[in-house]
């Protein structure tokens, strides 16, 4: 599911050179790109208010006024709650590596731009939680929190998912957990994060959150607003003994939203899972819990004589996941359906005039896609304009385990996004 960056297209304003991939509230995970920046908010803003113009039928000329003399005195501007929604709402829209984006109008969008507080950022970071899990019903949310100066950042949350497992590097080179969480997991101790007396593969991680005026801190997740699913298969009872579980609902927590030129560092954004998310990426990957080769040797599979072992454990894998977020009633799609919607989205972008943007690799890459999915079938236009989610090498490097820098370094180096 690797791609190559894109160049944005003639008449879409970047505040990068060589664009970071962005990503969205049904895709996860990605490969590194570097990027330098170059902002030009009036630009910007100017582009946004022309798009939130045509497409909500509100005038322009006096509000460009407004924000026009706005940036000259301030170097920045305030969106109003309704530019603010929609510019959140596109930005999932034009998430060219989301194969869910038929749901972009549905997005629920928590304006906190007043919480500057880490106190009050993981409050409603625990209401995020709760609103979005919505006891199984998800509800794809953002919760946008106080916007960047011109100084820095106002608030980061280092943690790239709200939720994530822990991950413990054995004595005898053995991981117990999360692979990928690993450094992660070191940072958070070092700080003084405790793991359970008994650690576990299934331990989440507390969330490591800094302000423009306090530094990082760590904050236990409240348990009672993560909703987890213990994964049964309904035709194989041995399954259960593997003691596999996955939380409910992911929740992006590291990205860069800007919107007209404004930047969000903290905007938390959450959808509901794609069954091969959880199954083919996270359970399956070697690098991640690497769970096929078990499945398969409890099916009876040999490897040396079937050169298909893999895909028959990915399928039960795959069922294990969706039968058990269905028979807990939580929200959770397949790669076939996400891909028929995809198609649906598209045909509406086209029939609105607009591009519909999409990495093709990405769109078809949690499958196993195949050609009769119908997103497989069609190329998608270049380009990554804003608004849109972006993550910054700094970003990157803390949800990794680097120590976090001062807010109010300057906020854009080479950026990357991480699977």
């Amino acid at each position: 599911m690797n791609a190559a960056p894109t160049a944005a297209e003639p008449g879409h304003r970047a505040h990068a050179s060589a664009r970071t991939q962005p990503t969205c509230p049904i895709a996860h995970d990605a490969a590194p790109t570097v990027t330098t920046a170059t902002p030009d908010i009036l630009g910007e803003a100017h582009e946004f208010l022309e798009m939130f113009s045509a497409e909500t039928n509100s005038p322009m000329s006096t509000r460009w006024a407004q924000v026009r003399a706005e940036i000259a005195a301030a170097g920045t501007w305030a969106q109003t709650p309704q530019e603010l929604t929609f510019g959140a709402r596109v930005a999932w829209r034009q998430s060219i590596r989301c194969v869910g984006r038929l749901r972009w109008p549905s997005l629920v969008v928590r304006d906190r731009r007043h919480t500057t507080t880490t106190a009050g950022v993981v409050q409603e970071l625990a209401a995020h939680l709760r609103f979005a899990t919505n006891r199984g019903r998800i509800r794809s949310t953002i919760t946008v929190f106080a916007p960047d100066t011109p100084a820095g950042p106002t608030a980061k949350i280092h943690n790239d998912q709200l939720v994530r497992y822990a991950g413990y590097q054995q004595s005898d080179g053995h991981i117990l957990g999360d692979p990928r969480q690993v450094p992660f997991t070191d940072r958070v101790r070092e700080l003084g994060w405790k793991p359970p007396r008994t650690p576990s593969r299934f331990d989440i991680l507390p969330w490591l959150v800094q302000t423009a005026t306090e530094p990082p801190t760590l904050h236990e997740v409240p348990a009672a607003e993560v909703l987890e699913v213990p994964l049964r298969h309904p035709h194989h009872p041995w399954f259960q003994d593997l003691n596999l579980r996955w939380h409910a609902v992911p929740v992006i927590s590291n990205m860069r939203l800007r919107i007209g030129g404004v930047d969000y560092s903290a905007a938390p954004f959450s959808g509901f899972y794609v069954a091969a998310e959880i199954a083919t990426r996270n359970l399956a990957d070697a690098d991640r819990y690497n769970q096929l080769p078990v499945i398969g040797h409890l099916l009876g599979l040999v490897p040396d004589s079937d050169p298909y072992w893999r895909d028959k454990a990915l399928l039960v894998l795959n069922e294990a996941v969706s039968a058990s977020f269905a028979a807990h009633e939580i929200t959770i799609s397949d790669h076939h359906r996400e891909s028929r919607n995809h198609a649906i989205f598209a045909a509406r972008e086209e029939a609105a005039g607009r591009p519909a943007y999409g990495d093709w690799s990405w769109i078809n890459g949690l499958g196993p896609m195949t050609p009769q999915d119908p997103s497989w079938s069609r190329y998608y236009a270049a380009g990554e304009p804003n608004p849109n989610f972006w993550l910054d090498s700094e970003a990157a490097a803390a949800s990794c385990g680097e120590r976090p820098t001062s807010l109010l370094n300057p906020r854009y180096g080479p950026a990357v996004e991480t699977r």
